[in-house]
C-alpha cells in the first residue's frame, strides 16, 4: 500500500476542529433526547400508563436509537471505505440534524393520539441510523490526519464532543426547567431540539471545508479500496471486531447509567430536584472535557491498551461508592462520587477511539470501526438506562445495578485485554507498493473488485 502523506499541523488542526464541533453536535441531538425521554416523554408521548411502565416506555424510545446505530455503520462504514470519510460525515450531520429539529415540531400524544408515539420512534431510528455512522468517520477523519505521535491525543480530543454535547444539552434544560411547569410541558421541552438548527449549520460549514483524510486516500491510490468492505470485515476481522463490541460494554453502561438513569434515579427515589441533578450531571461532564485530552496525551506516552484497561478496572469497582455518594443527600458527596467515577471513565473513553481504529486495518476501517463500535453501544448503552429502572423496581435497591455495572466491567477488561493494535501508525509506516510490469494490472483487478492483499 502506498503511504500517505500527512498534511502540515495546521491542516490536521482544523480537520480535528470541524471533527470536534460534528461530534459535539451530534452528542447535543442525542443527548437532548435523552434527558427530555427522563424527565417528560413519559406523559407526553405515553400518558395512561402505571408510572413504570411510562417511563421504560419513554426510556426504550432512547433504547431504540441503539438498535438502527449498527445498521448505519454498515451503510456509512461501507461508503466511507468506498468513497471516502468526508462525504459520509456531511450526510451524517444533516439526517441527525433533520431528525432532532423535527422532534421539536412533533405533536403529543394529546394532540394526535397513538401516532405521536409512533412518530417519536421513526425519528429516533434516523437519529440512531445518522449516529451509526458519525462517530467512525469522526474519529478516523482526526487519527488519520494526525502526526502518528499524537495519534492519540486527537483521538481524545474527538471524544470531548461527547461532554461538550452534554454540557450544551444540560444547560439549556436548566434554563428550560425554569419554565412555569405548564409552559415547560407545552413548549419549553421543545426549545432544544429546535434550537440544533443552529449548530448544525456551523458543524456542515466546517465540514464542507476539509479535506478528505489522507490514508483513505494512499489506500485509494494503492488500489486497495474494497468493492464490499462489510464482507471483507466478517470475513478476516470479526475476531477484533466482537472484542471491540465486548470491551465498550463498561463506558456504554456508566456513562448512560450515570447520565441518563441518575436523572429519574435522584428525582424519584431519593428526592433530590431536577435542578439539582442536571447540575451535578453538569460538574461530572466539566471533568470529563479536562480530562479526557489529558489521558489522550498521555496515551501516546504510556500506550493507549494500557490506560484502557485501568480506566475499565475502575468503573468496575467504583459504582458502589457512587451510590453510597448519591445517597448520602450531601450535595459535596454525591458530587465528588460523579467526578471520581467519571475520572475512570475519561481514561477509557481517552484511549479509546485511536485503539480501536488501530485494530482494523485502514481499507476497511471505516466498516469495522463503525460495526464494533454499534454493536458496542447496543450492548451497553442504549438499554442501560432500562436495565437499571427494572432492576431498582424489583429489588428497591441500588445493589444490583452497581452489580451489573460491575459485571459489564469485567466482561469489558478481558475483552480489551485480547484487542492487539495492529500497528502504531498503519499507512505512515507501510511500504510502497512495488513498481512491477504487472502492477498496473493488479491496481485494476483489485478496483474491479479481484483479490486484494
Amino acid at each position: 500500500m502506498t503511504a500517505a502523506t500527512h498534511p502540515a499541523p495546521h491542516q490536521a488542526r482544523k480537520v480535528l476542529l470541524s471533527s470536534l464541533i460534528g461530534s459535539t453536535v451530534e452528542w447535543y441531538e442525542f443527548f437532548i433526547y435523552g434527558t427530555a425521554a427522563s424527565l417528560v416523554f413519559d406523559d407526553l408521548f405515553f400518558p395512561g400508563f402505571d408510572p413504570l411502565v411510562s417511563t421504560l416506555l419513554s426510556l426504550s424510545t432512547f433504547a431504540i436509537a441503539f438498535v438502527a446505530r449498527p445498521v448505519g455503520g454498515v451503510v456509512f462504514g461501507h461508503f466511507g471505505d468506498r468513497l471516502g470519510r468526508k462525504s459520509m460525515l456531511v450526510l451524517t450531520l444533516t439526517l441527525m440534524g433533520a431528525a432532532t429539529f423535527a422532534i421539536g415540531l412533533l405533536p403529543t400524544y394529546e394532540q394526535i393520539g397513538v401516532a405521536a408515539p409512533l412518530l417519536l420512534v421513526f425519528v429516533r431510528l434516523v437519529q440512531g441510523f445518522s449516529l451509526g455512522g458519525e462517530y467512525g468517520g469522526a474519529v478516523l477523519m482526526s487519527v488519520e490526519h494526525a502526526d502518528p505521535r499524537r495519534r492519540g491525543l486527537y483521538g481524545a480530543v474527538v471524544n470531548t464532543g461527547t461532554g461538550w454535547g452534554l454540557l450544551l444539552a444540560n444547560l439549556l434544560f436548566l434554563a428550560v426547567t425554569q419554565l412555569p411547569d405548564d409552559d415547560f410541558r407545552s413548549l419549553g421541552w421543545r426549545i432544544p431540539f429546535l434550537l440544533s438548527a443552529v449548530l448544525v449549520g456551523l458543524g456542515l460549514f466546517i465540514r464542507l471545508k476539509v479535506a478528505e483524510s489522507p490514508d483513505f486516500d494512499a489506500a485509494k491510490r494503492a488500489g486497495e479500496v474494497h468493492r464490499a468492505p462489510v464482507i471483507e470485515v466478517l470475513r478476516r476481522h470479526s475476531a477484533p471486531v466482537v472484542l471491540m463490541a465486548v470491551a465498550y460494554l463498561a463506558t456504554g453502561v456508566t456513562f448512560y447509567v450515570g447520565t441518563v438513569f441518575s436523572l429519574s434515579y435522584g428525582t424519584e427515589h431519593i428526592g433530590v430536584s431536577k435542578d439539582a441533578m442536571l447540575g451535578l450531571v453538569l460538574g461530572g461532564t466539566a471533568l470529563t472535557i479536562v480530562a479526557i485530552p489529558l489521558f489522550g496525551r498521555w496515551s501516546d506516552r504510556i500506550g493507549r491498551k494500557g490506560l484502557f484497561l485501568a480506566g475499565v478496572a475502575g468503573m468496575a469497582a467504583l459504582p458502589y461508592a457512587w451510590f453510597v455518594s448519591l445517597d448520602s443527600g450531601s450535595t459535596a458527596l454525591m458530587l465528588l462520587g460523579f467526578l471520581v467515577l467519571f475520572t475512570a471513565w475519561s481514561a477509557t473513553y481517552a484511549a479509546m477511539p485511536t485503539f480501536f481504529a488501530h485494530a482494523i486495518p485502514v481499507e476497511v476501517r471505516y466498516t469495522g470501526l463503525s460495526i464494533g463500535y454499534t454493536l458496542g453501544t447496543v450492548l451497553g448503552g442504549g438499554f442501560a438506562p432500562m436495565i437499571a429502572t427494572y432492576l431498582l423496581d424489583r429489588t428497591d435497591d441500588w445493589t444490583a445495578i452497581a452489580v451489573y455495572m460491575s459485571a459489564a466491567g469485567v466482561l469489558s477488561f478481558a475483552a480489551a485485554a485480547f484487542l492487539k493494535e495492529r500497528q502504531d501508525a498503519p499507512v505512515a509506516e507501510a511500504k510502497p507498493a512495488a513498481v512491477t510490469p504487472g502492477s498496473e494490472a493488479s491496481g485494476s483487478e483489485a478496483r474491479s473488485g479481484g483479490p486484494h492483499r
